[in-house]
């Protein structure tokens, strides 16, 4: 997540000024992306500790956290722990993994 202080760590280029949670605009996040030994992909949104999904595909699993991801943010503005621009979310894959790699 794109953020400076609070939550998630990390840092982008300032479109406009932080707000009260030191946010600049948009959420940035990473997906990691592998696959288990049985054939499951496992994807994961590296700056949301914890959030983490399989699929039988790769899309699936990366819809999953996609999907996932934005659940989360959108608690997270409903309970005052981000604003509400952190609704502006792009997604990343980061890197995968083959079974056996």
């Amino acid at each position: 997540m794109s953020l400076r202080g609070g939550r998630g760590g990390g840092g982008a280029a300032a479109r406009t000024a932080p707000d009260r949670w030191g946010y600049i605009g948009s959420v940035d996040l990473s997906i990691e992306i592998d696959r288990e030994d049985d054939g499951r992909w496992i994807a994961e949104a590296l700056e949301l500790p914890g959030v983490m999904t399989y699929g039988s595909t790769r899309e699936e699993a990366i819809g999953n956290i996609e999907n996932l991801a934005i659940e989360v943010i959108a608690d997270r503005i409903t309970h005052g722990e981000l604003p509400r621009s952190a609704l502006r979310v792009s997604f990343r894959v980061r890197s995968e993994q083959l079974a056996g790699d």
